[in-house]
């Protein structure tokens, strides 16, 4: 694994065995800053961080983690109501991993699906996350119950790989780099350009394999199911984000032609949120990095005075 090694330079490369799964993970950053996890969403790999982590590696102890299912990380087959990729399980992978590394407690983003692994984080584990910010994405439970025709049509994948295995599974795996391909410039990101080719050949080296589009498959099935569930639950029960939240999206992306992210993430949090659109589309941590890494070092370092 050679692809993003000089990107990395002073980060140590782990992996850390988190109950059934081993998890991969680049540690590196200022060795005397507050912590700082940065989760990936799909379909990338933590080598999505890059660009971001260069410029906040002055500022911060940096986790940079594969998700369970993606990147270098183990991709156990799914379990009977998809638990083992549920955002529940997820997020303790990334409690047992910061334990391990001597941290209980740390700040957190996460775009995409990290972001929906980190929302769960910080509902489950209030006391470990000091803030949280996440990117382009709205609550899951919202986005589901607000859909209809123009929603599927933008984000047809949800509905697409929640079908029953091996469904999906089997038509991504005819061209899975067509697929990736297709995602990675799609939801207004304009084609590929924005991608250094060491960033793509990582996603397509983890992307083909056959057990990541099956754990990528598993992920989306949580999602649309036990996952709901447990929003539902946390909603129900008053559970909310205690923590102040940064909420970024893309100017071109879904998000902001269909939802009002600032007023849904305000509903789930007990505390201050604040966010922006950047004048980009879903990939912003890779499209607009230097745009991405100020704000995100702003709002961490203003609670932690780094």
């Amino acid at each position: 694994m050679t692809e993003t090694s000089d990107w990395f330079a002073g980060f140590d490369t782990v992996d850390h065995r988190a109950g059934d799964v081993t998890i991969h993970a680049r540690v590196g950053g200022r060795a005397d800053a507050p912590p700082l996890v940065l989760l990936h969403g799909f379909p990338q790999n933590h080598a999505m961080w890059h660009r971001v982590a260069r410029r906040l590696a002055p500022h911060f102890r940096l986790v940079l983690p594969d998700l369970r299912g993606y990147g270098d990380s183990a991709k156990p087959p799914g379990e009977s109501g998809h638990v083992n990729y549920s955002k529940r399980t997820m997020a303790a992978d990334i409690v047992e991993l910061m334990a391990w590394l001597g941290h209980d407690s740390y700040a957190v983003c996460g775009h995409d699906r990290g972001g929906r692994v980190a929302h769960r984080l910080a509902v489950d584990h209030p006391g470990a996350i000091t803030r949280l910010a996440v990117i382009d994405i709205a609550p899951t439970l919202d986005m589901y119950e607000a859909t209809d025709m123009r929603f599927a049509t933008f984000y047809y994948h949800w509905f697409h790989l929640i079908q029953p295995s091996p469904l999906p599974e089997t038509m991504i795996g005819g061209d899975p780099l067509f697929y990736l391909h297709w995602c990675l410039g799609g939801w207004g990101s304009r084609g590929l350009a924005y991608l250094e080719p060491a960033a793509l050949q990582s996603y397509e080296r983890c992307f083909t394999d056959p057990d990541a589009i099956h754990a990528i498959c598993e992920d989306y099935r949580a999602a649309a199911s036990i996952d709901l569930d447990h929003d539902r639950a946390s909603r129900a029960a008053g559970d909310k984000i205690a923590c102040d939240t940064l909420v970024l999206w893309g100017a071109r992306g879904v998000i902001e032609a269909l939802f009002d992210p600032l007023a849904l993430w305000q509903a789930q949090c007990s505390a201050r949120v604040s966010g922006r659109a950047l004048d980009g589309g879903h990939f912003l941590a890779e499209e607009l990095p230097d745009q991405t890494a100020d704000a995100l070092r702003d709002f961490f370092c203003a609670t932690n005075g780094a």
